[in-house]
């Protein structure tokens, strides 16, 4: 798919249908088609395939061909199933154009054309067109870790209120926390390639008016990167915290099979004696032999339950 946006009074709009693709200031190709492809490296542009993008070496990410500064990241987003995804986007910055180019769907690049004029960069040229765009993105990251921090708070909630917790909940909420986990290195991952792209951006574009929005980005990006270590030291505490209760609990299991395997063990004794082959064993002949045994038994095994539970065991 191909959209295309237009810089009007300080705002975003769709390109015309009848207009030159030629005229629009933002491109945005998603899942291209090779027609598309084509309109767009008619204009110049070398768009680069999912390959080339996925690859990690810094040179095939940031690069500069003629007039067109090239800076790919990594965005978490949906894919065609409406499913989460992460996966690279590159940004084609040239002085009359910015053409973006992603096989998912991040969000930002759903809703830039409606905040764009309300951005702190503006939307007046490419350049802050771009940096607008990078506003968005650095928004929808801010909201995607106070997601994972929620997540947390109700795991943590129900780990340390919650009373009863058996070892398959215990169990579904570690699996729970290694997925935030995960999805937050993930998370931490792009902030490192957005701020990668941006010291790339500044480095072109060294502009005394572009400077300060530049930085700023670049103090937001580091702020979101001190809470992304905030959050993964809270997912340790949890994971810790998880693996040490299911630990309690199956050390509980145990002392429980334990001391009942113990309380069998005095009337064990006694059916032994009772029931060896000797020719002759006291009780033997009496006509109450079966009822002192069966009470022996019993006493012991009582005097056995009732010393633990005396003792704390049980």
């Amino acid at each position: 798919m191909l959209f295309a946006y237009k810089i009007e009074n300080a705002t975003l709009t769709p390109l015309a249908p009848d207009a030159a693709l030629s005229e629009a200031d933002w491109i945005d190709l998603y899942r291209p088609q090779p027609e598309q492809l084509a309109q767009v490296e008619a204009l110049g542009y070398d768009v680069p395939s999912l390959a080339d993008m996925e690859e990690i070496e810094i040179s095939n990410r940031f690069y500069r061909t003629g007039n067109v500064d090239v800076l790919t990241v990594s965005l978490p987003g949906l894919d065609a199933e409406k499913a989460r995804s992460f996966g690279p986007v590159a940004c084609l910055l040239s002085p009359s154009c910015l053409v973006t180019v992603r096989f998912h769907a991040p969000r930002p690049f759903e809703t830039l054309a409606a905040h764009a004029a309300g951005s702190s960069a503006g939307c007046t040229t490419i350049a802050r067109l771009f940096l607008s765009l990078m506003e968005e993105i650095v928004a929808r990251m801010a909201d995607l870790l106070e997601g994972v921090g929620r997540e947390l708070d109700d795991r943590a909630a129900r780990l340390f209120t919650e009373e009863g917790i058996w070892s398959r909940a215990l169990q579904d909420m570690l699996r729970e926390v290694g997925r935030s986990g995960e999805m937050l290195a993930k998370y931490r991952l792009s902030l490192l390639t957005l701020e990668r792209a941006l010291s790339t951006f500044g480095l072109s574009h060294d502009d005394k008016d572009l400077r300060p929005l530049t930085k700023a980005r670049g103090h937001d990006i580091q702020a979101l990167l001190v809470h992304a270590d905030f959050l993964s030291g809270r997912i340790s505490h949890l994971t810790d915290v998880i693996l040490g209760m299911v630990t309690l609990e199956q050390g509980i299991t145990g002392r429980i099979v334990s001391v009942v395997a113990v309380i069998f063990l005095p009337p064990t004794l006694v059916a032994s004696v009772y029931g060896m082959n000797f020719g002759y064993l006291p009780g033997m002949d009496s006509p109450h032999g079966y009822l002192i045994a069966t009470g022996l038994m019993t006493l012991s095994a009582l005097g056995t339950l009732l010393f633990f539970r005396w003792k704390g065991w049980l």
